[in-house]
């Protein structure tokens, strides 16, 4: 059957696709013989685009060998070139030197051998039982395998680095090979993810790039997004090789801190204590009733010390602050009940109370204005 949603995001096609292709090639590899083209069949490629994401891709299932990488670029001494010059930049802006790189996908070990030359301890998986021979009869430390989990374990995992070349537009499950992939890294580990260049081919209307191989066609857009949602931060995103490659710098995402947030909480709480030391519990009101400010007596632990909370807003008034249940008035209370001091917390509209304040009440009343990590005299 064919696929009618968005293997990255899930979300459905357009109803119509881009493009409908009949009597195509059925594959880019393993062409006809002679004795065998009586058997040989185009097939019909639809283009559909996902309306959600926007990713451009085939509706039909994979070529039967899509696990396996098969490279003619080893015939290419320019290619070879391009990658010694790639391969070492990048290991030396990252510091790889002597650590462990992967190749995901690394074929008969085209790429793998320059690798190796950039003195890195260096690996490849690859699914052909006969790729994989051949590259540990050329002395290249490569295992068979693919990657089909985000919970697979890969044999001497934790990276450091890894590299993924021309293999991601083939694969029907993207998501599961980049979630495998970052499982098996190190933290703040690097990658460079690389996908034949869907903005060039629209550019030039390259119509003849559609091929059953290739279930995807990325452009920057697409690739950043797919790279994000499986776990990596994109350092950069570039055209190379006369515009037919887009190539993608990645780094692993590590889980940020957020503990300065307690500092600044504890820092905060004194001061305020401090303040309200200086009138008395149940001498001091806050104005403003919006989340920040709810959060802000919570964290505070203000229940008991505030007398009332003043807000504009009717809906609110004649209720109680979640949590701490501390009343929600209106301004007139400042005049009926009145306080010693007023801390304002009411983020953007805080000038503008502020105003309110020294128009309508006691000129004499203290007030303090909440700004991020302080109480500042208004």
């Amino acid at each position: 059957m064919a696929i009618t949603e968005c293997r990255v995001c899930g979300y459905g096609f357009f109803d119509e696709p881009l493009l409908q292709y009949a009597n195509m090639p059925k594959s880019a590899q393993f062409l006809p013989v002679a004795a065998s083209l009586k058997n040989d069949e185009g097939v019909d490629l639809n283009v559909y685009q996902c309306a959600a994401c926007g990713l451009v891709q085939l509706n039909s299932h994979p070529v039967h060998y899509y696990r396996d990488v098969i490279r003619a670029a080893a015939f290419s001494e320019e290619m070879r070139k391009f990658r010694l010059d790639q391969f070492a930049g990048f290991i030396k802006q990252h510091n790889l030197v002597q650590k462990k790189v992967i190749e995901i996908g690394c074929g008969r070990g085209e790429y793998l051998s320059l690798i190796r030359d950039c003195h890195v301890d260096a690996y490849g998986i690859e699914n052909s039982a006969a790729s994989v021979a051949y590259c540990i009869k050329h002395k290249l430390n490569v295992f068979q395998d693919f990657i089909e989990s985000n919970e697979q374990k890969v044999a001497h995992a934790p990276f450091d680095a890894f590299l993924m070349l021309s293999f991601l537009e083939h694969l029907p499950q993207p998501n599961a090979i980049l979630q495998g992939i970052c499982r098996n890294l190190a933290d703040d580990a690097v990658g460079i993810v690389e996908v034949p260049n869907f903005d060039m081919i629209i550019k030039k209307k390259l119509f003849s790039e559609f091929i059953s191989d290739h279930l995807f066609y990325f452009t920057r857009d697409t690739l950043i997004a797919i790279l994000q949602l499986n776990g990596f931060d994109v350092l950069e995103c570039k055209n190379v090789w006369y515009d037919y490659i887009l190539s993608a710098v990645v780094k692993k995402r590590t889980r940020m801190s957020l503990s300065v947030f307690y500092k600044s909480q504890e820092q905060l709480q004194q001061r305020v204590s401090d303040y309200l030391d200086g009138f008395g519990d149940q001498k001091v009101a806050i104005w403003g009733a919006g989340h920040q400010a709810l959060a802000m007596m919570s964290l505070m632990r203000l229940e008991d010390r505030i007398k009332y909370v003043v807000d504009s807003a009717p809906f609110k008034q004649g209720k109680y602050t979640p949590a701490t249940h501390i009343p929600i008035v209106s301004p007139e209370m400042l005049n009926v009940d009145p306080v010693d001091a007023v801390i304002v917390m009411a983020a953007s509209y805080s000038n503008e109370v502020v105003q309110t304040l020294r128009k309508n009440f006691n000129k004499n009343l203290n007030v303090v204005v909440l700004k991020e990590h302080d109480l500042v005299t208004a």
